[in-house]
């Protein structure tokens, strides 16, 4: 009687932690096919990348490698199945790829990118000396060509002094590819704040009239505190798992109300943790400060991408139609150079003034909880987290190690763009900037 108990309980706990683990599974789907789906149409669709390059080498991992991978060229979809789930994503003309999700799906793929498609700009950089173009062709060749520096570099692009002095593309990539910025969507996010703020539409340091939060103390959020990463909202910025950022980014049709939502955890200002959601909270702040979708789209790219020559931006939005600030900008290498020498002449591109006077002080201004390492979208080099970098060296960084260093005291633009995940595959960026640095020095 005693062993048939025990079998029944044994029995009864094995039950539940199968139905427990086959729930968990369940509640990982969105995230493992939603993934699959969303990155593998944007390398397709926008990219311009073959589908079993891209398998073979950023979805190769984990879980998202068992999806079946259907891509519809047709209608530019592709569809993610693992399992009992699937998830499909779609490109739209001039928006780019959305991962489909909630119940309009059809008003939303039928919705017209509202501005032209095509906008040729002249792209103004310049090619550098011989000399220094000479002395940086064997790092160009070391980090793309042999990746000697670890890491799968996909673009390679150094201004000095405004000029271009080393430019190197993987197989399969040119300088008109557009590439995935994830995390670097961040400091882009920052100048469309600053450009808004100059032109009056917004203050950075006011309370934000956001309705979901005038009943608490919540209220009292700024701008900034969420660009500097101290809203002190509650956020988990785990990739590896079921997180707030996973289920923003594979799961939600409104990304930055999803942010919203959460809980304040500390005072604003008082700590400071790394958090997408801040960013498409701030993202879509942005856009309710105009009309309709159209007029936001129109501003960004009269105010901050045409000033830059970047032609036909994607800043992919969600379901909501808001850009996905945190993490889906495609652009061109040489398009995120002329980013990085905008801050790295203050703001100004020859004598036109892009962002107010002051604002990129403000951006590499550390975050009073950072530890010195953080400032607004931007990270810091005054932890020496590069030690054989200046200490006045700011970067934009992306989660698979998209890198856009920006150095005043060496006038130096360095962007390295790829796939080179941590942690066995990451870049060594610091070894690469010292030998940059070394031959123009």
């Amino acid at each position: 009687m005693k062993a048939k108990k025990l079998l029944a309980i044994v029995g009864c706990a094995l039950g539940a932690a199968v139905i427990g683990g086959c729930l968990y599974l369940n509640s990982l789907m969105p995230i493992i096919t939603g993934y699959a789906a969303k990155n593998l149409a944007s390398a397709v669709f926008i990219s311009g990348r073959n589908q079993g390059d891209v398998e073979a080498l950023d979805l190769n991992f984990s879980f998202i490698k068992m999806n079946k991978n259907k891509v519809d060229y047709e209608h530019k979809t592709v569809t993610s199945r693992f399992l009992w789930a699937k998830s499909t994503a779609a490109y739209r003309e001039g928006y780019g790829v959305t991962l489909l999700r909630g119940k309009d799906k059809k008003a939303f793929l039928d919705k017209k990118y509202p501005l032209p498609k095509d906008t040729a700009y002249v792209d103004y950089l310049e090619v550098g000396d011989n000399e220094t173009i000479a002395r940086l062709e064997p790092i160009a060749k070391a980090l793309v060509d042999d990746r000697a520096y670890n890491g799968h570099p996909f673009a390679f692009v150094v201004l000095h002094g405004g000029k271009v002095v080393a430019e190197r593309y993987d197989k399969g990539i040119t300088a008109e590819t557009q590439l995935l910025s994830w995390s670097m969507g961040k400091s882009f996010t920052n100048a469309l704040v600053g450009i808004m703020a100059g032109d009056g539409l917004v203050d950075i340091h006011a309370p934000m009239d956001i309705p979901e939060w005038q009943g608490d103390d919540r209220k009292n959020i700024t701008l900034s505190d969420l660009m500097q990463m101290q809203s002190g909202l509650e956020w988990n910025e785990d990739y590896g798992n079921r997180s707030d950022v996973n289920l923003m980014l594979h799961r939600e049709t409104d990304m930055g109300k999803f942010a919203i939502s959460k809980k304040l955890e500390s005072a604003p200002g008082a700590k400071w943790y790394y958090s997408s959601g801040s960013t498409n909270i701030v993202m879509r702040y942005l856009r309710g400060k105009f009309p309709s979708d159209e007029a936001f789209l129109m501003y960004m790219r009269e105010r901050l991408f045409a000033p830059l020559s970047i032609s036909n931006p994607h800043f992919e939005p969600d379901m909501s139609g808001t850009p996905v600030g945190s993490s889906y900008l495609y652009v061109t290498a040489r398009d995120y150079a002329r980013f990085g020498q905008l801050f790295l002449s203050d703001g100004c591109i020859g004598e036109a003034r892009i962002l107010p006077e002051g604002w990129v002080d403000y951006t590499v201004t550390p975050a009073a909880a950072s530890e010195g390492k953080y400032g607004a979208f931007f990270w810091l080099n005054r932890s020496l987290s590069c030690p054989d970098a200046p200490e006045d060296m700011f970067s934009c960084q992306g989660h698979d190690g998209q890198e856009i260093y920006i150095i005043p005291s060496k006038e130096l633009v360095v962007v390295i763009l790829g796939y080179s995940p941590k942690p066995d595959r990451v870049v060594d960026f610091n070894k690469v900037l010292k030998d940059i640095i070394l031959r123009i020095s």
